[in-house]
């Protein structure tokens, strides 16, 4: 009997940053299949797996992933990101996360290394570098120029968030925040905080409160 796809549930605060995850995996719906988006809900459906995205979020509180680890519908975590810092990826297996998988990804090694995890095996990938995102990833400010690593930054300035606590929350230097805001306001052509927080707030940087259920026919 041929296998049933592995049901995935995707978890972010953005929705632009999911829908561009579900359509990479939606190429592959005979081997994946996505049964809920969610942003800003809690898990509604029982999964095989779920899809952390980890976009501008506060991964130093470390929060959510311990939420979805003791989560019922969730039967497997994965979390998916740019940010490798060692105290990131410590912390996470130390919650019991089934995969800490990389942006830079390749399709097919992304699709391959949920396989992985639903088979029962805990898949790290290789800090990213500067190795550029799996192509159809999306994120707010994209159209702009921004990387996801400036619309990051963005996202939590526009949130309130100080230049010390996105240091924090990002595992980045302070020094090296400050550059990367310095580049946000030119490709923005803002030349203050709070015209950047109003931008952000026009273009899509406060977080999305809504869930996307059965998305393409999915179970």
């Amino acid at each position: 009997m041929p296998q049933a796809p592995i049901t995935v549930a995707l978890v972010d605060d953005y929705d632009v940053v999911l829908l561009g995850v579900a359509k990479i995996i939606d190429q592959y719906r005979d081997r994946v299949i996505i049964a809920e988006i969610d942003t800003n809900q809690p898990l509604r459906d029982t999964v095989d797996v779920v899809l952390y995205d980890a976009f501008a979020q506060p991964e130093s509180d470390r929060e959510e992933i311990g939420v979805l680890i003791r989560s019922p519908c969730a039967r497997k975590v994965i979390v998916y990101t740019w940010n490798f810092h060692p105290e990131l990826v410590e912390s996470a297996q130390r919650q019991g996360v089934h995969g800490y998988l990389s942006k830079a990804l390749p399709a097919r090694e992304f699709i391959a290394a949920i396989e992985a995890v639903h088979a029962g095996e805990i898949v790290i990938s290789d800090p990213p570098g500067r190795a550029r995102p799996v192509t159809g990833l999306d994120w707010p400010g994209r159209g702009e120029g921004l990387t996801e690593r400036e619309s990051e930054i963005l996202a939590l300035i526009t949130q309130g968030h100080s230049n010390a606590e996105v240091s924090s929350r990002t595992f980045l230097s302070p020094n090296t925040v400050k550059s990367y805001i310095r580049a946000i306001y030119r490709k923005i052509d803002v030349s203050s905080r709070t015209q950047a927080v109003l931008w952000g707030v026009d273009n899509g940087f406060s977080p999305d409160h809504r869930r996307i259920d059965h998305w393409r026919g999915g179970p």
